[in-house]
């Protein structure tokens, strides 16, 4: 095992040694028990964030329209319009 040195604000540490003493457990074995508990939260391996895609636009539900299709569209627009 490791040993280490934490700082805990007062009441935070007086809520533990409560604990511990309700538990009958000692105050390393109250911290082992909440850091074991606190890294479930965390897996090992984080699946790796999916690509992000630009959205589809649903149009009305009868067909969808990938934005990027629309892109020459929107050129000739702006080539009408002097911009």
């Amino acid at each position: 095992m490791t040993r280490t040195q934490i700082q805990f604000p007062d009441p935070l540490y007086q809520r533990l040694k409560v604990i511990a003493e309700q538990q009958d457990w000692s105050l390393s074995e109250v911290m082992r028990k909440a850091a074991e508990h606190f890294i479930t939260r965390f897996p090992e391996d984080p699946k790796p964030k999916a690509v992000w895609r630009f959205p589809t636009l649903d149009c009305g539900g009868d067909f969808l329209t990938d934005p990027a299709h629309l892109r020459p569209e929107a050129d000739a627009i702006l080539q009408r319009s002097g911009s």
